[in-house]
């Protein structure tokens, strides 16, 4: 069982920093500032996922020395600033997206 946990960790891991990769780099082809503020935010967003992801890697995978904990931690914390940040910066966009598009 905690071998199928691990090898979910690893394929999330993998589907998120392929997405990362690709919304950041439409972000930065992207001409309109709208689309790309929203292309970084979910670049922002899959850097999050990315993150705790990798810490939750390693909480399963290594025993829980002190220098782990300690990455563990920082990766989450990062991880969840990054993902809440994206979070807000797409609500930003989107709304600043809506009130430009004529209805």
């Amino acid at each position: 069982m905690l071998d199928v946990v691990r090898y979910l960790l690893f394929a999330l891991f993998i589907l998120s920093t392929i997405c990362a990769g690709f919304t950041s780099i439409r972000g930065r082809r992207a001409s309109d500032f709208l689309k790309r503020g929203l292309y970084q935010a979910m670049t922002n967003i899959w850097m999050g996922i990315m993150l705790i992801v990798l810490a939750l890697i390693q909480m399963f995978m290594f025993s829980g020395s002190t220098v782990a904990v300690i990455v563990e931690g920082m990766f989450l914390v990062l991880g969840a600033f990054n993902l809440f940040a994206g979070i807000r910066n797409r609500i930003h966009y989107s709304q600043m997206k809506n009130e430009k598009s004529p209805i």
